[in-house]
């Protein structure tokens, strides 16, 4: 099954791992958030992951973090070539 604002999977899992900590749930994130399909809104992805998880336990930090990540405004991207490389961006 394809799931297009989960599509390995990771936050669905992350909520399913007890004990997970702040920090694992951040390294979730960037992976979740990399796997995104191009043309997909990170917010709107994020509310409905949300809204999905609507029933976790109160204080989950993985809602957390899905949380912290609608404050930021910009998800995470891949960048190829020499920029990724050298973390340097180019005009």
């Amino acid at each position: 099954m394809s799931d297009e604002i989960d599509p390995k999977g990771l936050v669905r899992e992350a909520y399913r791992i007890e004990g997970i900590t702040p920090g694992e749930c951040r390294s979730i994130f960037l992976d979740w958030a990399l796997s995104l399909p191009e043309g997909l809104e990170p917010a709107t992805a994020i509310r409905r992951l949300l809204e999905r998880h609507a029933i976790a336990p109160e204080g989950h930090p993985m809602t957390a973090v899905l949380v912290e990540g609608l404050g930021n405004g910009a998800a995470p991207q891949r960048r190829g070539g020499r920029s990724g490389r050298t973390g340097r961006v180019t005009g």
